[in-house]
């Protein structure tokens, strides 16, 4: 089991503007390269203040030649809204210029309001997802693709230039749809669940059990699944930046769950982050984030660990546009502090995360 750097991006209150926060993400990568975590993602989003990770795979390239060893990549490509040869190219290229550091995160989106402005129509992601990885899979594997379907004809096309990793490099799954599953597990691709997006007990449970019944769906081993794992994390001795944090974070929710709707509350570009139905107390926030000190934080990961196993496990401290002194505070301290805390009590990581992937099932012919 490894860690990993989430970056999301929120232009939020940095005193930096823009290019504060261009700023305070390369502080954050270039520390986490520093410390030894394994990679560092960056998300896909559009049109609003909540993400100006517009391009992660330019993130991804432009970090690669400020870091020596850590992995790089989207976190995720929303793949329906790309052309899967394009995509396929500067993954390549990612690879080639990072030395074979280049990770691949995949998803299919959720926010009407940018598959509206990309002409993509939201109800047919899964679908658009399948046929567009048939065509990006056969593209880095093989080389060479062919391909019609009912969403993208691609004419025979042989590809200059490969990953340096193979067959490809390693591939994580933000989407639980079992069409998607069955498309791309095969494949070694990798879930990803999340918990307490809203600041409310036991999602991330429901998200691992929802992604276990769909990988069953699918005609997959129960006990076979892999998983990764994300977290928003802030390790503080202060109980006033403790609740600054979860506030943060409850801004953060807030915007994630505007998104959902066809037509946001916008100022612009900027997002209104309303108040949630039902939303949770901030001390809910506060208790279900990893937010606190660095004992109470190791015990918490100690136990998802033991509980679910991941292979990987991703680290979001600067959710709600954190201050970048308090954020890599926070970075450094848990590199320094929480990590040998949980090796002490579990031992090493590498021991966590053992499960492999089931055989292969026969790969569906393509559509057309």
């Amino acid at each position: 089991m490894k860690f990993g750097l989430f970056n999301l991006m929120t232009h939020h209150d940095n005193p930096g503007g823009i290019p504060g926060v261009m700023a305070d993400t390369r502080t954050m990568v270039e520390i986490a390269d520093e410390v030894g975590f394994d990679a560092a993602w960056f998300a896909e989003h559009h049109f609003t203040n909540y993400s100006l990770s517009v391009s992660p795979l330019m993130m991804a390239s432009y970090m690669a030649g400020r870091t020596k060893r850590i992995r790089l990549g989207p976190g995720v490509v929303v793949l329906p809204l790309h052309h899967p040869l394009r995509v396929a190219q500067e993954i390549a290229l990612l690879d080639q210029q990072s030395g074979g550091r280049a990770v691949l995160g995949l998803g299919s989106g959720y926010q009407a309001h940018e598959f509206e402005r990309f002409g993509i129509d939201l109800a047919r992601k899964n679908e658009i997802f399948v046929e567009y990885w048939t065509v990006l899979r056969a593209a880095l594997v093989e080389g060479r693709v062919e391909f019609r379907g009912r969403h993208i004809t691609v004419p025979e096309t042989a590809f200059a230039i490969r990953p340096v990793q193979k067959p490809m490099p390693d591939v994580f799954l933000t989407s639980i749809a079992p069409e998607i599953f069955a498309a791309v597990a095969p494949d070694g691709a990798v879930p990803f669940v999340s918990g307490a997006l809203n600041g409310k007990p036991g999602l991330l449970a429901r998200s691992h059990a929802a992604a276990l019944q769909n990988w069953e769906a699918c005609g997959f081993a129960r006990d076979a699944m892999p998983v990764a794992m994300q977290q928003y994390i802030h390790v503080t001795d202060d109980k006033r930046e403790a609740m600054d944090a979860a506030e943060r974070g409850r801004s953060y929710a807030r915007m994630a769950f505007a998104l959902r709707a066809r037509t946001p509350a916008m100022d612009g570009s900027r997002l209104e982050p309303v108040a949630m139905p039902d939303e949770a107390s901030l001390e809910s926030f506060r208790d279900n984030y990893m937010i606190g000190d660095p004992h109470g934080i190791a015990e918490r990961i100690v136990a998802d660990l033991r509980r679910f196993d991941p292979i990987h496990f991703n680290c979001f401290f600067q959710f709600g546009d954190m201050p970048i002194a308090r954020a890599r505070r926070s970075l450094e301290r848990f590199a320094k502090e929480v990590v040998p805390l949980v090796e002490r009590e579990i031992g090493p990581l590498e021991a966590v995360g053992r499960r492999g992937l089931p055989p292969a099932p026969p790969r569906l012919a393509a559509a057309g």
